[in-house]
This record gives C-alpha cells, sequence and structure tokens, in this order.
C-alpha cells in the first residue's frame, strides 16, 4: 500500500504557521506517513470551534489517517479533544516540538498514551534552533520568543505557551545569515511577547539590542521587520534603531486592545490610552514615515458606548493603519470570562465600526502614496510589498523576490499600483 505525506492542517498566528513547517520537518525525517497532523489556535472560542470542525471534515475526508491534534487549544483544553471520536493522538506545545515525538508518533499504535500534554509553565527554553526560518520564497519568519509572562485577563494564550523564553542572540543571528545566504531579502522576527526577548538571558538585553545586533552582523540583509510588539515595553535601543536604521522597516504592529482607559486597566494592560499616542507621537518623530498598525478588540466586558467612542477615536489619534480587529469572545478560565458580559449584536456591531474606521485609514495612507517612490519586495511576479508593507500590484511581470524601486501611479481600495 502506498504510503501518503502527512497533511498539515494550521490555524493562528505566524508563530503557529513557524511551528507547522518545523513539525513538517520533523515528521518528515521522523518517516510518519497516513496522518493528518491539526496545529490549533486557542485566542478564542471561534477558533477552537474552528478547529473541531476541521477535524470532523479531515477526519471524513481521511477516514484511514491517523489525526494527531496539537497546538494552544490541545494544550489548554486537551480533554475536548480527547473526547472527539475522530482523535488518534494529542500532543502539547512543549512535545509537538521534540523530534522523538514524531518518531513515536511515526510508529504510532492505539495502545499508546492518547494524550500528551504536559506542563506547559514547566519548559524553560524555546525550540527556536529548529529550522531556518519559513515563508516565501522573498521574505523569511525566525522565530526569538515564545511564552508570555503577562496575564491579561481577556488572554488564554499564556496557558498555552507557557512562560516567556528568548532565543539567544547568537542561534538568530545564525538563522538569519543562513537564510540571507539562501537569498531571502526581508527577515521577519516573531515571538508571542516580543518586547520581553531577553529578559531571562544572561546580561538580560533588550529587543533593540538584538535588531541592533542582527543589521551589525548581518550586513547585506537588505531588510528587518518585527512582528507585534507592547508598545508600553520598547526599549531606548529599538526607538534608536527606528530612527538611524534605514533597513530597519518602518512599520511597527502594536498590541493596543483599546482606547479606554478604564477598559484597558479591566484588561490588566500595562499602558494607558496617553502612553500609546504618546508612543506613537515619538516614534513618528523619530521615523516620520513610520506606519502602525494595532490590534483592537471591540465588545470586551463592561464596554459602554463611550468607552467604545474611545477605541474609534484612538484609529486617528494614534494615526494607525493596519488595524485587526477582534470582537471580544470569552475564553473559559480567564478573569474577563466572569464579568458583565456585553450583548452579541452589540459586539457584533462595535468591530464593523472599527473596521469601518480602519478601512478609511487604508485609503487615506493608499491615497498619500500615489506619486511617491518605493522599494518594493516581489512576493510573485505581479506583487510585492512597501517598506510600510502596503501591497503594490504591477502590471508587467518583475523579477520574483527581488526589491524593486518603482513609481506608484495609482491605488485601489486596498493596493496601491506601479
Amino acid at each position: 500500500m502506498d504510503r501518503r505525506a502527512p497533511i498539515f492542517s494550521n490555524f493562528g498566528c505566524r508563530l503557529n504557521a513557524y511551528e507547522t513547517h518545523a513539525m513538517e520537518e520533523m515528521a518528515s525525517s521522523a518517516g510518519l506517513s497516513d496522518a493528518v497532523i491539526i496545529n490549533t489556535c486557542a485566542v478564542t472560542a471561534e477558533a477552537v470551534r474552528k478547529a473541531r470542525a476541521e477535524i470532523r471534515r479531515l477526519r471524513r475526508d481521511n477516514p484511514d489517517a491517523k489525526i494527531i491534534v496539537t497546538g494552544c487549544a490541545a494544550q489548554t483544553e486537551p480533554e475536548r479533544f480527547a473526547a472527539m471520536d475522530e482523535v488518534d493522538l494529542i500532543l502539547g506545545n512543549s512535545e509537538k516540538m521534540r523530534p522523538e515525538t514524531w518518531v513515536d508518533a511515526a510508529g504510532f499504535i492505539p495502545e499508546t498514551e492518547r494524550v500528551q500534554v504536559n506542563d506547559i509553565m514547566s519548559v524553560t527554553e524555546t525550540a527556536g534552533h529548529l529550522i531556518d526560518g519559513f515563508g516565501t520564497r522573498s521574505r523569511a519568519y525566525v522565530q526569538v520568543q515564545n511564552g508570555c509572562d503577562h496575564r491579561c485577563t481577556f488572554c488564554i494564550i499564556p496557558y498555552g505557551r507557557g512562560n516567556s523564553r528568548s532565543v539567544p542572540a547568537g542561534v538568530v543571528v545564525d538563522q538569519i545569515k543562513r537564510l540571507r545566504d539562501r537569498g531571502f531579502n526581508e527577515v521577519v522576527l516573531t515571538g508571542v511577547d516580543m518586547t520581553s526577548w531577553g529578559a531571562e538571558l544572561p546580561g538580560t538585553p533588550r529587543l533593540g539590542d538584538l535588531v541592533r545586533r542582527i543589521l551589525k552582523l548581518v550586513p547585506d540583509l537588505p531588510r528587518l521587520r518585527i512582528s507585534s510588539i507592547d508598545s508600553i515595553e520598547a526599549d531606548d535601543a529599538l526607538m534608536e534603531a527606528l530612527a538611524t536604521e534605514p533597513r530597519f522597516m518602518p512599520h511597527l504592529h502594536l498590541s493596543l486592545q483599546s482606547g479606554d482607559d478604564m477598559i484597558l486597566k479591566r484588561m490588566k494592560r500595562r499602558h494607558l490610552r496617553d502612553d500609546a499616542i504618546a508612543f506613537c507621537e515619538t516614534a513618528r518623530k523619530l521615523r516620520p514615515d513610520i506606519t502602525f498598525g494595532a490590534d483592537i478588540i471591540a465588545g470586551f466586558p463592561t464596554e459602554t458606548e463611550t468607552m467604545f467612542e474611545n477605541s474609534v477615536k484612538l484609529v486617528e489619534d494614534c494615526g494607525l493603519t493596519w488595524l485587526h480587529i477582534f470582537p471580544y469572545s470569552p475564553r473559559a478560565g480567564t478573569p474577563a470570562a466572569r464579568m458583565p458580559a456585553v450583548d452579541g449584536p452589540t459586539i457584533k456591531s462595535r468591530a464593523a465600526r472599527l473596521r469601518k474606521a480602519g478601512e478609511t485609514a487604508v485609503t487615506r495612507h493608499l491615497s498619500a502614496q500615489v506619486g511617491t517612490r518605493h522599494s518594493i519586495l516581489m512576493e510573485s511576479p505581479t506583487m510585492g510589498r512597501t517598506e510600510h508593507f502596503a501591497e503594490v500590484h504591477f502590471g508587467t511581470a518583475q523579477p520574483d523576490g527581488t526589491i524593486v524601486q518603482a513609481a506608484i501611479t495609482g491605488r485601489t481600495d486596498c493596493k496601491l499600483i506601479a
């Protein structure tokens, strides 16, 4: 009988996608076949629901395959997946990143322990060294950090990822050197709580130290980005790099979550509204062309209409462009799930209004780019992204994976034309 390569289904964040790529490599090395692996997300109840639906679909489509469930939802709610007849094996977030796990899975028999989920809080290192990034031919993603030491009242992720732990700078730099040797023109540093990078390493370096070290020791890397950061924890070296390093891209995605001080306190965030505004003003002075993305939650428990309007106003007050809007979804086991809830239709309506504000901000940004020139990293022969991560489409093919200089001649609702 032919042995089929494993099928992988990924949910959630960029870090999950990175780890799925690592699992693909480990499963291949272990000789795993006739298996379906679902890497779940736990950030919202809807994400868990979608994962369960996907498991049922994949079982129907692959009746003879081993169904292996892993990821944050498997870590935080293993019993829910153990109750599904479709599932053969459940792996925790630590277990999934061990090569020996996949060797064992390749020889899996029904008598094997079905639920392999240990205490994630006992994990003291991250497995960022397992692969040399992943991504398109032009852009690679490198894991530099995992876990989170904070306990925001709405968030289940620390219980899925464990406490914060960092990949040493030397390991990161070596990875990026190899990626550059393979022709990647842009690297994105990823993690769960990026600004906590280095806190447990010798000398307690900061994220800005890592960024400056990469740019110094990999001088031929054209572009470096970082994923979502907590603006209140941005260090001086990071801001200096923003001001002085043209290869450090002028685009930051901020974990803001709300624009109202009372809601921020109830979320147990570490910043207030004025802190977010001050950070954006400072960053814009250092790098006048910078653009900001942001995560904002609509309909957090106890949020009144006035509180919500403060989040809408924050889009303008901070000069945000790229918004990720999350309708609040209660997660069992979090303090916010026990707070007085906003009704579902109101949450949905507020999320739509925030998305509309985001669309207006994107239109304003794109309109301002018409007539300017940009360095555009080509992700396909006819599509690339500017330094600020705006999507650009070309009428004629460009060399895939290269950085081209081009004039912006027009725009549509969500992209630029060059």
